[in-house]
Order: C-alpha cells, then sequence, then structure tokens
C-alpha cells in the first residue's frame, strides 16, 4: 500500500495524562471518565478523540462515494458517532461499542442507505475495526 500522508502523535500519563500531534495542531488534557473509575476532570478521553476523528473521516468517505455517484451531499450533512466502552464477554480486557446516526438531508432513504453502506467499504476507520467492533449505523 503506497503511503499517502502519515503523521504521529505522544500521550503520557495514560488516560490521564496529555496527548499531542507533532506538529501541535492536536494537544490536549487527558482525563478518566468517572465512569471508568476516574476523577471524570475537563480533560478529553481517547473515546472522544476516536468519535471526532471516525465521524469525520467516515463522512469523508460518504462524499467520496457520493460523487462517484453523481450524488450531491449538502453542506449540513452531519455523522453523530457514539463510541461506548466496556468488558469484553470473553473477560480479557476492554471492547468498544460504536453507533452513528447519518443525516444527509435532502437525499431520499433508499440512496442514504446504500451510501453509508458504500461508505463503510471506503472509509479506513470503518475497514481497520471491521470484525472487530459491531458498527450500528441510522439513518435519521
Amino acid at each position: 500500500m503506497p503511503i499517502l500522508y502519515t503523521t504521529k502523535a505522544y500521550a503520557t500519563g495514560g488516560r490521564t495524562g496529555h496527548a499531542r500531534t507533532e506538529d501541535g495542531k492536536v494537544d490536549v488534557q487527558l482525563d478518566t471518565p468517572k465512569e471508568l473509575g476516574g476523577g471524570g476532570g475537563a480533560g478529553t478521553n481517547p473515546e472522544q478523540l476516536f468519535a471526532a476523528g471516525y465521524s469525520a473521516c467516515y463522512l469523508g468517505a460518504l462524499k467520496f462515494v457520493a460523487g462517484k455517484q453523481k450524488v450531491t451531499i449538502s453542506d449540513d450533512a452531519k455523522i453523530t458517532t457514539s463510541v461506548g466502552i466496556g468488558p469484553r464477554e470473553d473477560g480479557g480486557g476492554f471492547g468498544l461499542a460504536i453507533s452513528m446516526d447519518v443525516s444527509l438531508p435532502g437525499i431520499d432513504r433508499a440512496t442514504a442507505e446504500q451510501l453509508a453502506k458504500d461508505a463503510h467499504v471506503v472509509c479506513p476507520y470503518s475497514h481497520s475495526i471491521k470484525g472487530n467492533v459491531d458498527v450500528k449505523t441510522n439513518i435519521v
């Protein structure tokens, strides 16, 4: 696979620490949510960062597949991604549960459903977790 772009980020302190990209465009304090035994401070957490990244990437994939199919995606299209974390049933660690609400104003439901399905094929986030995480996609 030819690599078109690479970025680097580092984290210190684990879930209660700090994360930063090498260029400084992302520079965040990390705090563990109370639900995971942390203090629930003002910082963000890996699940929030994943949800934001997945939402942006998936909307880009939707726009890509829509363009190939000559369908226009409006500027107010929105992806809302929920990322849950909890203990896996096998007791071996933690897992994620993901649901995505796909809002494509002005596009009929059947077309929106097909675009959403096709976008999961194109999106590298979807491809990376395929078979490991069940992603529920809802057209809203």
